[in-house]
């Protein structure tokens, strides 16, 4: 690892702090904002994800190596951290840093994307089951039971079944489709305390149709819920695909993601740790950080706390 490699992580370490310091400072004006920063770790989570995210974003110039070369397949093999691999390499002489970050890429981007195919097709039936009730309330919520009914790994056990070596969008769909059921009950429950109020009626009476009150007088009072779940949501599918990458029906190798670095390094645990330990503590952080933001962001968003 060159100069050069040091000086692009350190500056982008430094950015992190400076970008959640500075999103402290420029957002002291709103109540929210003031309620969310109050929470003991919202700063410090935000400043560890802000990291994590530029990682992702600027991996070509953070990684001193190609994620999947193997550098020299007997001399480096299993090497604990140095100089030039801060992190050591694994047992097929690949630089640990190198996946890690390029890794960040895949993890980050699974759990995103899967979260926001969940929260908008659980915003979509619960909007219509809590909005249009009756029969349709009756089907959907028939449906969200059977699913939150079945284990949600047996579903993707099921869906993997079907390809050999299943591709990483058809992954993040998977996930995605197999992740809405409880969001859809969060967004029903916010319908329904809302459906019957007076601004709610007055749209009705003056003529809007139902397309309408939805997007326009009901959905936005579902936001705030909604934006919590999947701040807390991307946590758990992170963990999700990390689990199916280490039993090897997730992300395919040699493409790194902290899950299946964990799996090449599990024979070695004892004698070379750091093959593990790194993939480990970057999955701890990054869920604990949006578990924390998702705290943070409940208590700013609560209602009820609007005039503390």
């Amino acid at each position: 690892m060159t100069p050069r490699h040091w000086a692009v992580l350190l500056a982008l370490l430094a950015a992190a702090a400076i970008g959640a310091l500075g999103l402290r400072a420029g957002t002291a004006g709103s109540d929210a904002a003031r309620r969310f920063f109050r929470h003991p770790t919202a700063a410090f989570a935000v400043g560890v994800l802000l990291f994590f995210v530029l990682i992702a974003v600027c991996a070509p110039l953070v990684a001193p190596y190609d994620p999947s070369a193997q550098l020299e397949i007997v001399q480096l093999q299993n090497r604990p951290p140095s100089w030039m691999h801060p992190l050591g390499t694994d047992l097929y002489s690949r630089d640990l840093l190198s996946r890690l970050v390029f890794g960040a890429r895949v993890s980050l981007a699974v759990g995103t994307l899967a979260m926001l195919v969940a929260v908008s097709l659980g915003a979509v039936v619960g909007l219509l089951a809590g909005y249009f009730h009756r029969w349709m309330d009756g089907v959907l919520m028939r449906l969200v039971d059977v699913g939150l009914a079945v284990p949600r790994i047996f579903l993707l056990l099921i869906a993997v079944s079907l390809w050999s070596q299943l591709p990483l969008a058809i992954l993040v769909l998977t996930i995605g489709l197999t992740g809405w059921f409880a969001t859809s009950r969060l967004v029903r429950a916010e319908v329904l305390s809302r459906r019957e109020l007076a601004y709610v009626d007055a749209a009705r009476a003056l003529g809007a149709p139902p397309a309408r009150v939805i997007l326009r007088h009901v959905l936005p009072n579902a936001v705030a819920p909604l934006i919590v779940s999947a701040a807390l949501g991307i946590g758990s599918v992170m963990l999700l695909e990390a689990s199916l990458s280490f039993l090897g029906i997730g992300v395919a190798p040699p493409t790194p993601s902290w899950g299946n670095m964990i799996a090449d390094g599990k024979e070695q645990i004892a004698t070379a740790p750091w093959t593990t330990l790194s993939p480990g503590l970057a999955i701890v952080l990054v869920v604990m950080a949006l578990n924390a933001v998702g705290d943070a962001l409940r208590d700013a968003l609560d209602p009820r706390r609007e005039a503390t």
